[in-house]
């Protein structure tokens, strides 16, 4: 079965390269907040498959699809080896990634990867209605506006009295979400819905498997992210050379709510390489 063609945007700079993924539903362009901390660098803006300007692959949406071509993607590159950062999605991608090319992959940042405990009870998570509506508004042909105001009135939570997306998030970034959206294919979601993004993926012994310094950054269920206190203690303590920081009080999304600690853990991490 024929690979689907992958859009990459790398920089113009000179230093050691950075593959930062981006999360499900979103784009390259999500990790813009980031660049101007990295003008150093050759960073490269990946689109997963069926994301933004990335081919379609209708049926080979699991988490094992989208790291064949990141890994395919580099051993094809020019790059002798570089860091790879992932926020959600794109950290499990990293994580497969850095476990099978550990001769390629010289760090890795975990920006609150999903653990598989989460996602099993993804129907009675902050996310219940969230994700099913994501799927929806994929692909739609209703302008930026009416989505926005559609993501922005979404329960995050089960309860009657579960607050809106909209009083958690600033409308600007739900309409990056909802701008995002209308290049996603909806069959993205599928797997991720129907329990079977992990097949193929052991979580556990991926982790075990990566050889090179990582960073992990996680934020608390009870606001949004999706890797539970015990999971990431458990992964912090499954990979080898980790440095693991905790964000308290924040939710999932942790490169854009709270941007400068983010920064200052990251460049702080690549400082010490």
């Amino acid at each position: 079965m024929a690979m689907p063609r992958m859009h990459v945007e790398v920089g113009s700079g000179t230093g050691h390269p950075l593959l930062l993924l981006h999360g499900v539903g979103r784009n390259g362009r999500d990790f813009r907040p980031l660049l101007p901390w990295l003008a150093d660098r050759r960073t490269a803006l990946w689109d997963h498959r069926g994301h933004g300007r990335s081919d379609r692959a209708t049926g080979r949406y699991v988490v094992v699809d989208y790291a064949s071509d990141v890994i395919d993607w580099i051993e094809h590159s020019d790059f002798e080896q570089l860091d790879l950062y992932g926020h959600s999605l794109g950290a499990l991608v990293a994580m497969r990634t850095a476990a099978q090319l550990p001769a390629r992959v010289r760090s890795v940042v975990l920006e609150d990867p999903p653990s598989p405990a989460f996602l099993a009870d993804l129907s009675s998570s902050i996310y219940c209605f969230a994700f099913p509506l994501m799927q929806q508004m994929a692909a739609s042909d209703a302008d930026v506006e009416t989505i926005t105001a559609r993501l922005a009135d979404v329960r995050m939570g089960p309860g009657a009295d579960a607050p809106r997306a909209g009083d958690l998030r600033d409308e600007a970034s739900i309409r990056f979400s909802a701008r995002c959206l209308k290049s996603v294919d909806p069959e993205v979601f599928t797997p991720l819905l129907a329990g079977r993004w992990f097949d193929g993926y052991d979580f556990e012994a991926t982790a075990a498997a990566i050889a090179c310094p990582t960073l992990l950054l996680h934020g608390e269920v009870e606001c949004g992210g999706m890797l539970p206190s015990a999971d990431a203690r458990r992964l912090g303590e499954l990979l080898s050379r980790s440095t693991v920081v905790p964000f308290a009080g924040a939710g999932h999304l942790l490169h854009w709510m709270r941007l400068e600690e983010t920064v200052r853990s990251m460049l702080a991490f690549y400082e010490s390489l």
